[in-house]
């Protein structure tokens, strides 16, 4: 017995584990820091059903946070839920009713719950936004962002996840919030915009601090001290929705929307975007892309939409299209860690793959869920969590 269990832990001396806290992890980028995984894939650990919805897990302190609704169009409610990360039983939950916003799709929460230090947030569908105590479920404070910024739910509901910059929560609605991230109260709000879909952005230039959102009108650049705006750029798409999130590479700004709107690379010079490059290589519908290596890979296409649904490597300076997979990944999700691309399919597959600009270079490849799976899968400390639009989340483990 004991032999055994030295030879397990041997065998797993090299898993250099990550959490995973929020929307696009610790980095903000989709990329972890996490190596010594298994590029093989293995067995499926555990499954949960969590409702309808499209939340992204996020993982920390052996803990996994995420969002379902129960699927009524009138009267629905949404759970909050907390769960152990190893074995999926549930630690706590919260219920609370919500509505399902389900134009064209399942509905169902959308935004991915952010951890930062005891606490985590969670905003609902229609705008509920709520801090939790992280280990135990207790409500600090929570407010509705329908009333702090009189609005309507938008077409397509709230989607952004918030985000934690100093003692600030940033938060979207038609207008861009700032929270005191303890107490909940109000420290600026920015100038009004169409909804965006996508989350903010933070970044730093010449020891400044900006936030950088998508709203459905244009590319935002606000003060992250005061919520002015720095700079402003328009960028339409045909259905009126902008989804992914600003992706920020050494200071440079980089954009896409579906709808063969395209993609953009923006600089942020003084009070102006200065634009380096915008083309129709790469459409990212809603899942954003990835950056490794000076290059970007991402699927580029609409999933309600005729024409490509492929995977892209794109080169991040210049937008130059690399290569392209055109088989049945369809309208995917992918993140990466230690040079490999993790990768969901519309359909439910899971590939693990090499983040190479050679090529598309598959190192094992199975199928995880059915029906529709537009949530990114996660990797955090030797596993990988996926989850369909109906609300099963399976645990792969890849130790």
């Amino acid at each position: 017995m004991f032999l055994a269990v030295f030879i397990s832990l041997l065998a797993h001396s090299d898993l250099h584990s990550d959490d995973w806290p929020n929307w696009l992890g610790p980095s903000h980028n989709g990329v972890s820091k996490e190596t010594g995984w298994s590029t093989q894939i293995g067995e499926t650990l555990w499954e949960k059903q969590l409702g309808i919805g499209f939340s992204a897990v996020s993982v920390s302190n052996s803990r996994l946070y995420t969002l379902g609704h129960d699927g009524r169009r009138q009267g629905g409610n949404e759970t909050f839920f907390c769960l152990e990360a190893a074995t999926g039983k549930e630690i706590w939950k919260h219920t609370y009713p919500a509505q399902l916003v389900n134009n064209l799709h399942e509905g169902g929460p959308a935004a991915s719950p952010t951890v930062d230090g005891g606490m985590v947030y969670g905003l609902s569908k229609d705008g509920k936004l709520t801090c939790y105590e992280a280990a135990t479920g207790k409500q600090f404070w929570n407010r509705n962002l329908l009333t702090d910024d009189d609005m309507p739910v938008p077409e397509w509901g709230f989607a952004g996840s918030p985000l934690v910059l100093g003692d600030k929560l940033i938060v979207e609605a038609s207008s861009t919030f700032a929270l005191n991230k303890t107490s909940g109260e109000i420290l600026w709000k920015s100038a009004r915009h169409k909804p965006a879909y996508g989350s903010p952005a933070a970044f730093e230039q010449d020891g400044r601090p900006f936030v950088a959102t998508l709203k459905t009108d244009g590319l935002v650049v606000l003060n992250a001290e005061t919520g002015k705006t720095l700079a402003f750029t328009p960028w339409l798409t045909r259905f009126r929705t902008s989804s992914t999130t600003p992706l920020i590479v050494n200071g440079r700004i980089f954009i896409s929307t579906g709808y063969n709107r395209g993609c953009a690379l923006f600089e942020l010079g003084g009070a102006l975007l200065k634009q380096i490059y915008t083309n129709q290589n790469f459409c990212n519908h809603m899942n954003n892309s990835v950056h490794h290596d000076g290059y970007l890979y991402g699927f580029d296409g609409n999933t309600h939409m005729a024409g490509p649904k492929d995977l892209v490597c794109l080169n991040f300076a210049t937008g130059k299209e690399i290569w392209r997979h055109e088989q049945s990944l369809k309208v995917g999700s992918l993140m990466s860690a230690d040079g490999k691309l993790i990768i969901l399919s519309e359909t439910g597959e899971l590939v693990i793959a090499t983040a190479s600009h050679e090529g598309f270079s598959p190192l094992s490849r199975k199928e995880v869920l059915d029906g529709r799976c537009w949530t990114m899968p996660v990797l955090a400390n030797g596993r990988i969590y996926c989850r369909n639009a109906a609300g099963r989340l399976v645990c792969i483990d890849m130790e």
